[in-house]
């Protein structure tokens, strides 16, 4: 497994999202979603990546379980800041000090650690200024229950506010082909020496041309997803189309494409990327890891530049 310096954090190239083990895609299964995680070990990811909202703590539960006895092979991220304890309709972003510190030490007990090793931000606070949040955050780092800091969704200026109380090692964000909005972020990302991390590389799913959009059940958040509504998703269904032909073409399939495409884009952007792609099957764990041996000629890259404009609907971020 390649390895990528975000800052002063070391980690494997390609990581692995959780999210879906415990929430958001539809139906799971613990033992499973364990097997996923050992398989991506076996393999040489080492960045999982959670949050405290995923499935309500349950995601923290079932990845600090799985890792239980080879702590030492992980790079661990979560995240704070998505307040849903009034519903998710009444779901508030908040980022007060006192706050900050709960979820640290919430986190801390569901995981059985005593370090998580990137710390998020999950959305930027509407309650306090993203200085104390950050300056919150930064007293965990100097506790030692953090190593690093990083956001999720910011534009340039709060990294540079949030850069300058503490350093920033990452920005996780979508970054897919069909979802190309935080390259207006990357200037200011390479400048203050901040890596990617981009959630979603394969859009939600969508690009590996595997969705059947009549499916999908109610507890599959996608079944409300503008992309994938209606003539929305019949349309959206040419861009998942154009990657199928390339991966035909070139002998891989559509997700290896696809994360092959988010990987070429370090060098172009200036910062270092590393993808995390969610699953819940070990064998998609090994499709995924292969698209770090594939370099995208220019027919190819030529056929997939434009997708991004192509998409109908807005994204949900």
């Amino acid at each position: 497994m390649k390895r990528v310096r975000l800052a002063e954090l070391e980690v494997s190239a390609q990581g692995l999202g959780c999210m879906g083990m415990s929430e958001y895609y539809g139906r799971s299964d613990w033992d499973t979603s364990v097997a996923t995680i050992h398989r991506a070990l076996e393999l040489g990811v080492t960045l999982l990546d959670t949050a405290d909202q995923y499935g309500a703590g349950h995601n923290e539960v079932l990845v600090g379980r799985a890792i239980h006895g080879r702590r030492d092979e992980v790079q661990l991220a979560s995240k704070f800041g998505i307040d849903r304890s009034g519903g998710d309709d009444a779901r508030v972003y908040r980022g007060d000090a006192a706050y900050v510190r709960r979820c640290c030490d919430a986190s801390l007990m569901r995981l059985g650690v005593d370090t998580i090793d990137l710390y998020y931000l999950h959305r930027p606070p509407q309650n306090v200024e993203i200085e104390e949040t950050v300056g919150a955050m930064s007293e965990l780092v100097a506790a030692g229950k953090v190593r690093c800091l990083g956001l999720s969704e910011v534009d340039g200026e709060l990294l540079r506010r949030a850069h300058a109380v503490h350093p920033i090692t990452a920005v996780q964000s979508e970054y897919s082909l069909w979802t190309r909005e935080v390259e207006v972020v990357t200037p200011v990302m390479a400048e203050l020496g901040v890596g990617l991390v981009p959630y979603s590389p394969l859009g939600r799913g969508f690009l590996t041309g595997s969705v059947d959009l009549a499916s999908l059940d109610d507890k599959d958040f996608r079944a409300r997803n503008p992309r994938f509504q209606g003539d929305a998703g019949r349309a959206n269904q040419a861009i998942a189309e154009v990657v199928r032909k390339v991966a035909g073409r070139l002998g891989a399939t559509p997700a290896q494409i696809a994360l092959a495409w988010v990987h070429g884009q370090s060098d172009r952007l200036g910062v270092p990327i590393v993808p995390i792609p969610g699953t819940r099957r070990p064998d998609r764990i090994e499709e995924n890891i292969e698209a770090l041996h594939i370099d995208l000629d220019d027919e190819a890259l030529d056929a997939m530049q434009p997708l991004a404009n192509q998409v109908v609907g807005q994204r949900w971020a």
